[in-house]
């Protein structure tokens, strides 16, 4: 199967700093981890990551879908040196 992003809800988790969102493999869930200076250099707002994730979407969900593997496991986290 093909991982596919269905579902465009994306959440900041505060205490690892980190954007969370999901994929799937067919019926399987795949559980991805943006760090957040992935997104900035500056610290921000919660709310301002989950806008500067959302105005890059389509390039992170690329990167996520590249480096997904089904025999690696259902959790990635993604950092800056993977959106270059």
């Amino acid at each position: 199967m093909t991982l596919t992003f269905p579902n465009a809800s994306r959440s900041f988790d505060d205490v690892r700093n980190v954007v969370r969102f999901t994929g799937y493999d067919g019926m399987f869930e795949v559980r991805f981890h943006l760090d957040a200076a992935a997104l900035s250099a500056v610290r921000l707002s919660a709310s301002d990551y989950l806008r500067a994730f959302d105005a890059a979407r389509s390039s992170i969900y690329r990167v996520a879908t590249k480096l997904y593997h089904p025999k690696r496991g259902r959790t990635y986290t993604l950092s800056a040196a993977n959106l270059r």
